[in-house]
């Protein structure tokens, strides 16, 4: 997998309970199209936008290591919807893993060895992660609104909610789920409260406990405030 950092671009202030003005850092990954190579996206702070993403090929040089000419020709291969498929499974996370075939949806140019480029942005964010049975809160400042950049609910690692839980019920970690439930409860609220259950959000993996995760801003509303909370449950 190549990493490549581009210069720091001003893309975006907001302002939000952990209040910053910065330099977002517009971060590009690229993975070659094999099955044993995995394309990470991560955030040190905030969590991850997906900005742009290419799966295909725009030039001859990019995984071109051992390859024959003729598997490097076409120059103008992009499948479309990409971007759209990263979006859903990354935005809102503080990391995201997966390999090229979340992507190959089909086969944009025969014969071409193709690769993966992603381009994404690092958004100041609040995230949170609220075990089974708990409840999440969602709050912000007084005057503004929540704005839900992305939500799951299951479990994607064997460590986060695990105390005291058999091994069996953390084991599963490819059970996590988006959803727009709490994007659809909170948005234009000033604080909102969502019970993380199976009730709520079905149940992703049976025999797993689970966990929600959380990524949003506080914004000042365009039009006037929402409802001053909600709880959902």
């Amino acid at each position: 997998m190549l990493h490549s950092r581009l210069s720091s671009l001003l893309l975006f202030a907001a302002t939000c309970l952990l209040p910053m003005m910065s330099v977002i850092s517009m971060e590009s990954v690229v993975t070659c199209d094999n099955a044993n190579d995995v394309q990470r996206l991560s955030c040190d702070n905030g969590v991850i936008s997906v900005q742009a993403a290419l799966y295909g090929r725009k030039n001859r040089m990019t995984c071109s290591r051992g390859r024959p000419q003729e598997q490097l020709s076409n120059t103008e291969c992009t499948q479309e919807g990409t971007a759209d498929i990263l979006k859903r499974r990354c935005d809102g996370k503080m990391v995201c893993e997966f390999n090229t075939d979340i992507v190959r949806t089909s086969d944009p140019c025969v014969g071409i060895y193709k690769y993966l480029e992603t381009n994404f942005t690092c958004l100041p964010a609040v995230h949170l992660t609220t075990c089974e049975h708990s409840y999440a809160h969602l709050y912000c400042d007084e005057g503004q609104v929540i704005n839900v950049y992305g939500a799951d609910y299951g479990r994607r690692d064997p460590t986060t909610c695990s105390y005291k839980r058999p091994a069996s019920q953390v084991e599963d970690v490819t059970c996590s789920l988006p959803t727009n439930k709490v994007a659809d409860s909170c948005n234009g609220k000033n604080s909102c409260m969502v019970k993380a259950s199976n009730s709520v959000f079905n149940d992703p993996c049976v025999g797993t406990y689970k966990y929600l995760e959380v990524a949003y801003v506080c914004e000042y509303p365009v039009n006037a405030p929402g409802d001053s909370e909600h709880m959902m449950e």
